[in-house]
């Protein structure tokens, strides 16, 4: 008998190649990372695009919340693997103690696995539009199903493809919830090892980023590799400040943020997918109340946290599945919406793209102070330079922004560092005269409007707002 290969499980994946995780071995009583894998709350992702309305634009991406949760996982692997000896060398420098290197493993391994346990239909969308309401997102949404319902099982797992936990070791399921969410400022009660292995989830580059970008980028047909991570894992270590890449790694990194943002203006930004989204925007909006079962029976929307039996069942599966027979419901509000719904099944969208602008902010400039700042504002902007009588017609108008790199008052700006190798000095990445030079952030301002007739006249607006606010921009008409 061949004992060699028991324990370990093979998925095989067009990004990484074999990603390993552990599984049963027969008279071992523990929980397996497959264990976890299998777990309803994990399987739930699988009914969830990654891509929250951009899979009804590119045919391919249909690759889910599941698929990049494994990759997220192995890529912190590769990550801690590299780290490790930078960060034992921070912890005794400090005279902090560093957990055994398995229990790191699996801990960071299971942070990227249930990072996204938390999402809902549409992902971020769900965040912005139902979640939002009751001061929750994903993460903490997240945080708090790995607390109390994944708990019991993480708290068994005593190996990793690498190694196996040391015998007085427990995984902490409260530090893998610290880990998944954002960084708030009142950290320094958390050790800080663990502080820094945060940044490996929070920051500029992420294992889920790293991830997403480049799945995202392969399934979308952008681009099969669309930044060399190799190259960035090798030149990233640790130091007492956070996570810092060696000089020789900056124009990498550079490259890295280029391709998010141009990953952001191509496919999450596209023109059809923020019509779709504002189409839905509308939907969620009027049907909130009816999506979500509420506890006390009152009509009014639920609280996840309140129903977490339920919300296990709430995927886009079940979601569309459920507005798709609106039509025969007895609510007559559902009768009443049902229409609408099947517009947006049918993809049938009632939104024309009539103009657009981007506008590029660099350090210094502030965002704040134009006239696309918000949507509001960017509407009556446009509404004055209609013609007095045609300033009632009916158009929509959507901001999509896009944070290049965190500016330095952000937490997260306070998780990656450069370090040069001449003057022996690990800087904020604010310092570097060429990082300096990438955008802060964009904007994408788009009018669109339900009647083709209208595209000239609101084109035009823009096009004489535009001229009139004097503003910079790169401007497609």
């Amino acid at each position: 008998m061949i004992y060699y290969f028991e324990g370990e499980n093979l998925s095989q994946d067009p990004l990484h190649g074999y990603i390993p995780f552990s599984s049963a071995v027969d008279g071992i009583d523990d929980v397996s990372e497959r264990d976890i894998i299998d777990s309803p709350w994990v399987q739930r992702l699988r009914q969830i695009h990654q891509l929250q309305t951009a899979w009804l634009v590119y045919p391919t991406a249909e690759h889910t919340r599941f698929q990049h949760s494994l990759g997220a996982m192995h890529l912190a692997s590769r990550t801690l693997n590299q780290l490790y000896p930078s960060l034992a060398d921070v912890c005794k420098e400090t005279g902090e103690k560093l957990p055994g290197r398995s229990y790191l493993e699996s801990l960071v391994r299971m942070a990227a696995l249930l990072h996204d346990v938390g999402h809902g239909p549409f992902g971020h969308f769900f965040d912005a539009k139902y979640l939002s309401r009751f001061g929750l997102n994903h993460e903490r949404l997240g945080a708090e199903i790995i607390r109390t319902e994944i708990a019991p099982l993480l708290t068994q797992i005593r190996r990793n493809p690498l190694g196996e936990l040391a015998e007085n070791e427990i995984l902490d399921p409260e530090q893998i919830a610290f880990l998944i969410v954002r960084p708030t400022g009142h950290d320094s009660e958390f050790p800080l090892w663990l502080r820094l292995l945060r940044s490996l989830f929070c920051g500029l580059y992420t294992v889920d980023n790293m991830d997403f970008v480049l799945r995202d980028a392969f399934m979308t047909g952008f681009s099969t590799k669309v930044f060399d991570i190799d190259r960035l894992l090798h030149y990233s270590f640790f130091t007492k400040k956070g996570l810092t890449v060696h000089q020789k790694g900056f124009a990498t990194l550079t490259r890295f943020l280029t391709a998010r943002a141009e990953l952001f203006r191509s496919v999450y930004f596209h023109r059809t997918v923020r019509a779709i989204d504002i189409f839905l925007g509308e939907l969620f909006r009027d049907s909130c109340d009816l999506i979500f079962p509420n506890g006390n029976d009152t009509g009014k929307a639920g609280n996840p946290l309140d129903n977490l039996t339920d919300y296990l069942r709430f995927t886009e599966w079940s979601f569309l599945t459920d507005v798709a027979h609106w039509e025969h419901s007895d609510n007559p509000k559902k009768r009443e919406l049902a229409g609408k719904w099947n517009e947006f099944l049918t993809r049938h969208i009632p939104l024309h793209l009539a103009a657009e602008t981007t506008t590029l902010y660099l350090t210094g400039q502030r965002e704040q102070t134009t006239i696309f700042s918000n949507a509001e504002m960017f509407r009556q902007a446009v509404i004055a330079q209609l013609p007095e009588p045609l300033r009632n017609i009916p158009f929509e108008v959507d901001i999509a922004r896009h944070l290049h790199r965190p500016d330095s008052h952000q937490t997260t700006a306070e998780q990656n560092f450069i370090y040069d190798s001449l003057t022996n000095r690990v800087r904020s990445l604010e310092e570097e005269e060429l990082f300096q030079h990438i955008p802060q952030s964009y904007r994408i301002c788009r009018i669109y409007t339900k009647i083709t007739e209208h595209i000239p006249l609101l084109a035009q607006a823009l096009e004489k707002l535009i001229s009139s606010s004097g503003q910079d921009d790169d401007t497609n008409m």
